[in-house]
């Protein structure tokens, strides 16, 4: 699976699971909806800036926006 694949998976299923709206997330992230929705196509990479702000806004380690599907597990100390 390529790491674009990975992240944008792993961005849509976050945000579904906050029951986030993509202009909310980019609001929260101070990006714009249009750019949130290039990154969860796939028709845009994103930057370690954007990954860092996206990370922040969803309460997850940067990190976690780029393991394989099936490696997230709910992390220690976040909200559920």
């Amino acid at each position: 699976m390529r790491l674009r694949t990975i992240f944008a998976t792993n961005l849509r299923l976050l945000r579904s699971t906050m029951s986030c709206t993509q202009e909310q997330l980019a609001e929260r992230a101070g990006i714009s909806r249009n750019h949130v929705g290039m990154l969860e196509r796939e028709e845009r990479g994103a930057t370690i800036e954007v990954i860092e702000k996206l990370a922040r806004a969803l309460g997850v380690d940067p990190a976690h926006l780029l393991r394989t599907p099936w490696q997230l597990q709910p992390q220690e100390g976040a909200d559920q």
